[in-house]
């Protein structure tokens, strides 16, 4: 596996992350990729997962319950993402969560050749290729975003 870091400047007051992070970087924003915490438990007993799309789009919470075999999804609480993954919001990564989650990444990521997920802070992120980030986390790939 290969891969490169990619630090770059952030900007404490920016609203959003993973567009922050492809204009600071020079990459259109379809390779990087914004890793979010769902919770697809339903009623009273969460079971949290984790959902990899393009920053360029949304995810799709019906989608991303379909790829987890759930009825339906919604945001985790952010306090128990943060608790789950180990890292602050807006750096949340796929890759080194404290406890590690179902993932799915959504299937645009296999039309490019590397893609930029969050190296686990704010101001830093990953370039590697989409089949090592499946590989690395045991991911599946589904549709995720919303059209």
């Amino acid at each position: 596996m290969t891969y490169v870091a990619r630090p770059y400047s952030h900007d404490p007051s920016s609203s959003s992350y993973g567009l922050e992070a492809a204009e600071a970087l020079g990459v259109e924003p379809a390779r990087v990729f914004k890793t979010l915490v769902i919770d697809v438990g339903g009623e009273g007993s969460a079971k949290l997962c984790v959902a990899v799309v393009p920053v360029s789009g949304s995810l799709d919470l019906k989608a991303a319950a379909a790829a987890f075999g759930a009825k339906k999804a919604a945001m985790a609480d952010r306090a128990a993402a943060e608790r789950r993954t180990g890292y602050v919001l807006g750096g949340i990564s796929p890759l080194g969560q404290r406890q590690p989650s179902p993932t799915a990444i959504d299937e645009s990521a296999l039309e490019h050749e590397s893609i930029l997920v969050s190296g686990g802070r704010r101001g830093f992120d990953i370039e590697l290729s989409p089949a090592d980030l499946v590989r690395l986390t045991h991911a599946s790939v589904a549709r995720l975003r919303s059209t």
